[in-house]
């Protein structure tokens, strides 16, 4: 026991969101969690394929399944900031459960088809839609002010580190036992999180009173993210980066095959050292002891993502290309945490939700609209000249962010001294 508490001391000193136990909750409910989700993203992608043998069904579906996290996050947002975030994740929580249990149902009686995997599919992108904007606010009622650096960057390291783990246990589970195993260890993985969520010992905030109607509290959400300079400016960088180059991975197939001449082991080991370099930038950001100088990196980040992925985009070499992505996956993901943190840290209690959802928006909401654009670019003018000025387009978001750097580090300085 005291060889356990010395541990869990050791480890809170470097990262201090594990010092509480409500986290320490969160953190293991998740990580399993995770994993399962992944393995089902990729088991209905895979059984679509199997059952239509069409790229513009599955496209469709990835589609559909995304879509629905740009176009519900601002009503998450309102929920998060009007009821209870703890019981919203366990409501979420139990309905993806369900959907999970149907797909095992489905599949094992061999009942799945492309209508069914498609309803099923695009529910569970509902309900991702409404439960990453509260997952995102809900951090704050796990860990103090202090601790939500840590947190934030551990959050993200479980997630690559499930992206990683989920897609490779998925694919060997589908090859040798099927693909509704996949979804039968998703469905037993919700088990975690409800029993962690349920053990937690929180002390909630007052919620914003319901009398205010909710399109009212969505349009103030807005003026407020708009009128404050360093939210706004983040918001709008993180957009721009994630529209135009963080959809990236959409042409990793093309890039495998003719320009590194490989197959899919290429695009198996391209993808795998950016999810490492993902990992590295989450947990680099959870040993920072504070927020003062993230908004340096911030910027500093699409700079080194366009730089990575011109050099990914010319390069012949396999080598070569797996070092830049595994900077690809660091910049890109270290922007993303560091904008999380500073956000999370600047935003006022009572807007927290919505501005959360706005950054879901701005991040996951943007992928489906990225592929597309990135598709059809790919198209039109070829894989190669689609990075490179998707990369020019990100330079030069970041140069009008500069600008806006002075006022953003001015309010990270009057946070930390209040």
């Amino acid at each position: 026991m005291n060889v356990q508490a010395n541990l869990w001391f050791q480890l809170g000193q470097q990262l201090p969101a594990l010092r509480s136990r409500n986290y320490r909750l969160y953190f293991a409910g998740q990580s399993l969690s995770m994993i399962g989700n992944f393995m089902t993203q990729l088991a209905i992608l895979w059984l679509i394929y199997r059952l239509t043998d069409s790229a513009l069904l599955l496209g469709i579906a990835g589609f559909l399944s995304q879509l629905p996290v740009f176009a519900l996050a601002p009503i998450s947002g309102v929920l998060a900031d009007r009821y209870n975030r703890q019981h919203l994740m366990l409501v979420l929580q139990f309905l993806g459960m369900i959907i999970s249990i149907s797909l095992t149902v489905f599949t094992f009686l061999s009942w799945t088809n492309f209508w069914v995997l498609l309803g099923l599919g695009t529910v569970l992108g509902v309900l991702k839609g409404l439960d990453v904007p509260i997952r995102h606010a809900f951090v704050i009622d796990v860990v103090n002010l202090e601790a939500v650096n840590s947190a934030i960057s551990l959050n993200y390291a479980f997630l690559h580190t499930a992206r990683l783990l989920g897609p490779g246990i998925g694919g060997i589970l589908i090859a040798t036992a099927g693909a509704g195993f996949c979804f039968l260890f998703d469905s037993i993985s919700y088990i975690a999180v409800i029993v962690a969520l349920l053990a937690m010992r929180l002390t909630i905030a007052p919620s914003e009173s319901a009398a205010i109607a909710p399109w009212q509290k969505l349009q103030e959400g807005f003026q407020y993210a708009y009128q404050v300079v360093p939210i706004r400016a983040i918001l709008v960088l993180l957009a721009t980066v994630s529209l135009v180059n963080m959809s990236y991975p959409t042409l990793l197939p093309i890039v495998s095959v003719e320009t590194l001449q490989g197959g899919a082991d290429t695009l198996g080991f391209l993808t795998a050292a950016g999810a490492m370099g993902s990992v590295v930038a989450s947990l680099y950001v959870g040993w920072r002891k504070d927020v003062l100088g993230l908004d340096r990196l911030i910027a500093l980040c699409p700079v080194l993502l366009a730089i990575g992925i011109i050099i990914f985009s010319l390069s012949s070499v396999l080598w070569l290309s797996l070092l830049v992505m595994v900077l690809v996956g660091w910049s890109s993901t270290l922007q993303v945490a560091a904008s999380n943190t500073v956000l999370q840290f600047i935003v006022e209690d009572s807007k927290r939700g919505r501005v959360m959802s706005f950054y879901t928006m701005c991040f996951m909401g943007m992928a489906p609209f990225g592929n597309l654009l990135a598709g059809s670019l790919a198209a039109a003018i070829g894989a190669t000249n689609t990075l490179i000025i998707g990369s020019g387009v990100c330079l030069l978001g970041t140069w009008v962010f500069i600008q806006q750097l002075p006022i953003i580090t001015k309010a990270i300085q009057v946070k930390t001294n209040t």
